[in-house]
């Protein structure tokens, strides 16, 4: 028997209906390892290191999905085909014990019989680059929200968070108001005439009111006055 491992419970179901009783579809429910919430989780003085553990909530469904992989001839990794995917294959991979020779990764994109038919018989390895992508956003979240955050509960309101996205655009908002702030305001005029112009049209002269903007004198453009 082969064990599928997809992210949703409702994919498992309709999947497993597909493959037949060769294969046993399972469920990750998402991630099975984080960085901890009680530290940063980040070891910020080796090469930022990540420091995983498995959530509480992630380890009942984890020790189910061990067994069937004891049990199973071999695992094939069907979660997403994102990024955030592609790092919870690589979590399996890792929290299943699983090695090069007994592990395959699919992907599709539409949940029917064919796709899923196609995937199988096309398997590849877990893309290493999207997963350092996810785990390079995860990290950098955590650096510099970690401990902004609390700043922000403090200070603003209880429940706001800080990140990699928040707070580069809260610096961009304060730079931009310290502009305005330390704007001097000058005053200056415009000096706009008002003139008539006569034009003789069959004996008969015919006046029109226009405006004109003072822009030269003596030839030379006239800055600010």
């Amino acid at each position: 028997m082969k064990l599928v491992i997809v992210e949703s419970p409702a994919k498992a179901t309709t999947i497993e209906k597909f493959l037949g009783p060769k294969y046993r579809v399972l469920s990750s429910y998402g991630h099975v390892r984080d960085l901890p919430k009680s530290t940063l989780g980040v070891d910020v003085e080796n090469n930022f290191e990540p420091k995983y553990i498995i959530p509480t909530k992630a380890r009942k469904n984890l020790n189910i999905l061990k067994k069937e992989a004891q049990k199973s001839d071999s695992v094939i990794l069907a979660t997403d085909e994102d990024r955030e995917g592609e790092a919870i294959a690589w979590h399996l991979f890792s929290a299943l014990n699983l090695n090069e020779d007994n592990y395959q990764r699919i992907v599709f994109h539409e949940i029917t019989k064919q796709a899923i038919s196609d995937a199988l018989d096309n398997p590849r390895k877990i893309d290493i680059n999207l997963v350092d992508s996810q785990q390079a956003r995860r990290i950098l979240d955590r650096i510099v929200g970690y401990k902004l955050s609390p700043f922000l509960w403090k200070k603003v309101a209880r429940g706001l968070s800080a990140g990699r996205v928040q707070s580069a655009t809260v610096r961009l908002i304060i730079e931009r108001e310290k502009e305005i702030q330390s704007f001097t305001p000058k005053e200056y005029w415009t000096i706009i005439a008002t003139l008539l112009s006569l034009k003789a049209k069959n004996e008969n002269l015919k006046i029109q009111e226009f405006e004109a903007n003072l822009l030269k004198k003596d030839g030379k453009s006239i800055t600010k006055l």
